[in-house]
């Protein structure tokens, strides 16, 4: 986590001078900031360039400050960063933006603790001891599809109705409070899964960032074509594109950039394998000999996807000069102190 801490007074910064030291055993990389005494970047720029580049944001100071700093920057409190706020003297530590999914909530608990501050929670859902489901998923990289139904999860809880949690993937430890699972007849519901199907406006999915996508395709071809090809695959076979978190292909294809320019648009890495790396692969491959003639090993999809971690789950697809295969890595989850 990229932290980015503000301060406006010379108090305050001495408090901001004990986080780097105190954060970084819990893979935190803190970022100091003086805006007083002649400071060159006034409190909006700075926010305004944390905003983009950092996980969370810290003003040490008056909570007014940070609320003017960050209002015209708000997007979604699913992609927003962090955003906190302490008193100079170290007394309060406030969650004030992104609890829950950002990790705002967590994090002003650490810093409290550190400090010797009171953190100050305000989400509904913490002050009953409640679970949130986008908290959870925050902590394990899933992605949550739609996000309007976080609201009716957590509308059902505290109203002390009976949530169903489904899942397609194990998960360790006990079902959290007010979850059920079995499939209720009504009311909203939670399912873990990497389906796209339609579970209605009150199904929310939590998809574990889990498919690797392999994918070959014939020189100079466009972006387009590749998205097309993948989006078609995918419907096809019903897959949710959130659980994509990388696209594997052969070093062939290092350079090409209609591929490259898909991973950017699915803000994901690309990583590439040789020829030999790919034809080391064990399993049941589909093969070419014309692929073979030009690169080297007669599958490049499936063997790619499976060089990225995962066992093969949809097998190669063929579309215009562009082939796919999605392989799922292990899926890894747990309710098992998830706060922690």
């Amino acid at each position: 986590m990229k932290l980015a801490v503000i301060a406006f007074t010379a108090r305050g910064l001495r408090l901001a001078e004990r986080l780097p030291g105190q954060l970084s055993a819990d893979g935190v990389e803190t970022r100091l900031c003086a805006c007083f005494g002649g400071a060159r970047v006034s409190a909006a720029e700075w926010a305004k360039q944390a905003f983009d580049e950092a996980d969370a944001l810290l003003f040490i100071g008056a909570a007014g400050i940070a609320v003017r700093c960050v209002a015209p920057l708000l997007r979604s409190k699913l992609t927003d960063p962090a955003v906190l706020v302490m008193d100079e003297g170290g007394r309060f530590c406030i969650s004030l933006l992104s609890g829950h999914a950002g990790g705002a909530n967590r994090l002003a608990e650490r810093i409290a603790s550190l400090c010797g501050a009171a953190p100050v929670v305000t989400t509904a859902t913490d002050g009953r001891g409640l679970f949130a489901v986008d908290e959870w998923a925050a902590r394990f990289g899933c992605a949550l599809v739609p996000k309007d139904a976080i609201r009716q999860v957590s509308g059902a809880l505290l109203a002390g109705k009976p949530v169903a949690f489904l899942s397609d993937f194990p998960i360790a430890g006990e079902l959290p409070k007010g979850f059920t699972d079995e499939a209720l007849p009504e009311g909203p519901c939670v399912r873990v899964t990497c389906s796209a199907a339609d579970g209605g406006p009150q199904c929310l999915r939590v998809v574990p960032r889990a498919a690797i996508l392999g994918v070959g395709c014939r020189r100079g071809i466009a972006e387009e074509a590749i998205a097309a090809a993948v989006d078609e695959f995918l419907s096809l076979h019903r897959w949710e594109r959130a659980s994509i978190r990388e696209v594997c292909s052969i070093d062939l294809k290092r350079d090409e950039e209609g591929l490259l320019a898909f991973c950017r648009s699915l803000g994901v890495p690309a990583r590439f394998f040789p020829a030999d790396t790919l034809a080391q692969m064990q399993g049941d491959f589909s093969s070419s000999g014309f692929v073979a003639s030009v690169t080297g090993v007669g599958n490049v999809c499936e063997r790619a996807a499976v060089c990225g971690g995962g066992r093969l789950a949809l097998p190669k697809f063929v579309r215009e000069g562009v082939t796919v295969a999605l392989a799922l890595a292990p899926v890894e989850l747990s309710f098992t102190d998830w706060r922690e």
